[in-house]
C-alpha cells in the first residue's frame, strides 16, 4: 500500500493513462450488442481508482487535454457548422436548436424541483443529453466562481456524479427512441416510410437522368476508329451513353486533344472510359477493340476519397451539383458517398453537405480538375499542421479568459468554450484555404480520444470520493431526472419536426440521432428501416448540436449559481 501511495503522490499520470487504457477496452465490450462506450467507461474506471488515494492532477494538464478535445471538435464541425447557416438547411438547424433549448429548460426545471447545485445539474446535462464536452465547459465555469478548494472539489465531483449516473441511461434511451419510439410518435412505419422515400428519390432520378453519377464498375478500353471516323467526340460519347467519355486520341502516334468538336479520323486510336455496361458495345460505334498498350500507359485510372469542403455545395442535391459543374464532370464517376462513416444512398435528390466523403473514379487529368472544386483528396500519409493546432488552441484558451459580469455572476466562455470557438474558426479557415492548417481525420480522432479520455480520467481520479458521495446522496433521483431530461427534448423535437417543419419521418430519425450526437442511433434506424436513408438527416443537426450543447455548461452554472 505504501508503494501505491508513492505512485499516486509522485506519478499520478500512471493512473490517468491506466484509466484511459482500461476504460477504452471496457467501453468496447458488448453485451447483447450494446457497449457503453469509452467515455463513460473511462470515468467509471477513474472514479474507482480515485478511491485509493488523493490524486493531484495539475490544472494545466486538464486544461490542455480538454482544450485539444474541444478544439478538434470545433475544427471538425467548423466548415459544416458555418455552411449550415443558410436557408437550405434552416429546418434541420432549427430542430437541433429546439432539442438543445428544451434540454436546457428540462435541466433547469429539474434542478429547481430537486434543488440540485450547479455541478450536479451540469453533470445531468452532460449525461442525459449525451454530450460529454459539457463536463469540461461546466468545470471551467465553476472555477470562475471563486469557490474555495474544498467547495470546488465538491462541485466538480458532483459534475462527475451527475454524468456517471445519467449517461448510460441517456445513451440507451436515444438508441431506443430514434428507431422505435419516434416512428410510433409520428404514426409511421419506418421501413415503409424508407421504401417510400427511396421510391421518391428514384423517381426524381428517372426525370433527371443527367445526375446518374453512380457506377460500381469503371473501365477504359482502346478502339481503332473505323465506324466512328468522321464523327465528333461529342457524337461518339452521346451514342455510347451513360456518361462515357473519350479520354485520349492517338493519331499516327501523336496526341490529339479530345475536345467535344474534335473529329475522329480513320485509324485513330481512341481510349473510351466509362461504366462497363456502356462501353462493352463501343466497338459497334467506334470500331474494333485493340490492345491499347501505348494509349493506356499515360492515362492511369484513379479512385480517390474526396472530403467535401466547398461551402457553396452545402445542401445542394447531386442534380444541382451536376447542373452547376456541367462539362467539368466529364469523365468523373461517383462510386460511393459516406457521412460520418455511414453509407448514404445516391440519387439525383441526395443532398451533399460539407464533411461528406465522396469516392470518385476517373482518370488523372479529370480528377485533378474536379477534386479542388469539391474539396480535397484524403491521403493517409498527410501530417498534421502542429503550428496551426497549437496556435489556434492558444488563441482559444486566451479568448476563454474574457468574462462579462451578469449581476454578481461572471459569464465567460472559459477555456473550453474559447477553444471550441477557435476550433470552429480554424476549421472554417482551413476549408476556405486548404493549403493551411491540415489535420488529417486520423489525427483528429486521436486528439479527440486522448483529449476527452484524459480529461475525464483526470476528473474521475481527482474527484472520485466526492463523486461517490454525490451518487449515494442523489443517485436514485438523478436516474429519474435523467429519463426526464433525455426524453423531453426528443419528444418535443420529434413533434416539432413532424408537425411544424413537415420533415420526412425517415430524415427526422436521422436528425434526432444527430441532434443528440449518438452515431449508434443512426445505425439502429438504418437497421430498422432496412435502408440507409436515415443517414440523410444526420449531418447538419450533428454539427449544430456539437456547438450548442457544449455551450450549455457555462449557461447552467451561471443560472444556478
Amino acid at each position: 500500500m505504501a508503494m501505491l501511495q508513492t505512485v499516486i503522490a509522485k506519478a499520478p499520470e500512471v493512473f490517468l493513462l491506466l484509466s484511459i487504457a482500461l476504460g477504452t477496452v471496457l467501453g468496447k465490450v458488448r453485451i447483447k450488442g450494446f457497449a457503453i462506450g469509452g467515455t463513460a467507461s473511462i470515468l467509471l474506471v477513474s472514479v474507482i481508482l480515485g478511491q485509493f488515494g488523493e490524486f493531484v492532477i495539475p490544472g494545466i494538464l486538464k486544461s490542455i487535454l480538454f482544450g485539444m478535445f474541444v478544439f478538434t471538435i470545433g475544427y471538425r464541425s467548423g466548415p459544416e457548422f458555418f455552411a449550415s447557416l443558410n436557408v437550405r438547411t434552416l429546418g434541420q438547424v432549427a430542430l437541433a436548436v429546439v432539442i438543445g433549448g428544451t434540454g436546457l429548460i428540462a435541466v433547469l426545471a429539474t434542478a429547481y424541483l430537486l434543488k440540485l447545485d450547479a455541478g450536479t445539474a451540469s453533470g445531468l446535462a452532460a449525461g442525459a443529453l449525451t454530450q460529454s464536452s459539457v463536463i469540461g465547459t461546466a468545470s471551467g465555469a465553476l472555477q470562475e466562481l471563486g469557490l474555495d478548494a474544498a467547495a470546488l472539489k465538491t462541485a466538480q465531483g458532483n459534475v462527475a456524479a451527475g454524468y456517471a449516473v445519467t449517461y448510460i441511461t441517456g445513451y440507451i434511451l436515444v438508441l431506443v427512441f430514434v428507431p422505435y419510439l419516434a416512428p410510433r410518435l409520428m404514426g409511421v412505419d419506418l421501413k415503409a416510410a424508407a421504401e417510400k422515400l427511396e421510391e421518391t428519390l428514384a423517381s426524381g432520378g428517372e426525370k433527371q437522368s443527367g445526375a446518374n453519377l453512380l457506377y460500381r464498375k469503371f473501365q477504359a478500353r482502346s478502339h481503332q476508329a473505323t465506324k466512328g471516323a468522321g464523327q465528333t467526340v461529342a457524337e461518339i460519347e452521346a451514342r455510347i451513353g451513360r456518361r462515357s467519355v473519350v479520354e485520349r486520341i492517338l493519331r499516327k502516334g501523336e496526341d490529339v486533344e479530345p475536345l467535344p468538336d474534335t473529329v475522329l479520323q480513320l485509324d485513330d486510336e481512341v481510349l473510351v472510359a466509362g461504366p462497363t455496361a456502356a462501353i462493352l458495345h463501343a466497338d459497334t460505334i467506334v470500331g474494333p477493340e485493340t490492345d491499347g498498350e501505348e494509349i493506356m500507359r499515360k492515362v492511369p485510372g484513379e479512385a480517390k476519397e474526396v472530403l467535401v469542403e466547398n461551402p457553396d455545395l452545402h445542401g445542394l442535391t447531386l442534380q444541382q451539383i451536376v447542373d452547376r459543374f456541367g462539362s467539368e464532370l466529364r469523365g468523373i464517376f461517383l462510386r460511393s458517398l459516406s457521412r460520418r462513416g455511414l453509407d448514404v444512398p445516391i440519387t439525383p435528390e441526395t443532398r451533399i453537405y460539407v464533411g461528406d466523403v465522396m469516392t470518385v473514379v476517373g482518370h488523372g487529368r479529370d480528377m485533378s480538375r474536379i477534386v479542388p472544386m469539391v474539396g480535397e483528396a484524403l491521403a493517409s500519409g498527410d501530417r498534421a499542421d502542429i503550428a496551426y493546432l497549437a496556435g489556434g488552441l492558444a488563441v482559444g484558451l486566451a479568448v476563454g479568459l474574457l468574462s462579462i459580469a451578469v449581476g454578481s455572476v461572471p459569464l465567460t466562455l472559459g477555456g473550453g468554450g474559447g477553444a471550441l470557438v477557435a476550433g470552429l474558426v480554424c476549421g472554417w479557415l482551413r476549408s476556405r484555404k486548404p493549403i493551411i492548417g491540415n489535420i488529417p481525420p486520423a489525427a483528429q480522432q486521436t486528439l479527440i480520444d486522448i483529449g476527452l479520455g484524459g480529461f475525464i480520467a483526470a476528473i474521475g481520479l481527482a474527484n472520485g470520493p466526492a463523486a461517490v458521495q454525490a451518487i449515494q446522496a442523489n443517485g436514485v433521483a438523478l436516474v429519474f431526472a435523467g429519463f426526464f431530461v433525455t426524453l423531453v427534448p426528443m419528444v418535443i423535437g420529434t413533434l416539432f419536426a413532424h408537425r411544424v417543419l413537415k420533415m420526412n419521418p425517415v430524415v427526422i430519425c436521422g436528425a434526432l440521432a444527430g441532434a443528440m450526437t449518438v452515431d449508434a442511433a443512426v445505425t439502429g434506424a438504418c437497421e430498422v428501416a432496412e435502408s440507409q436513408t436515415p443517414v440523410l438527416g444526420v449531418a447538419v443537426p450533428y454539427a449544430v448540436a456539437n456547438v450548442f450543447l457544449t455551450m450549455l455548461g457555462p449557461i447552467i452554472v451561471a443560472t444556478l449559481s
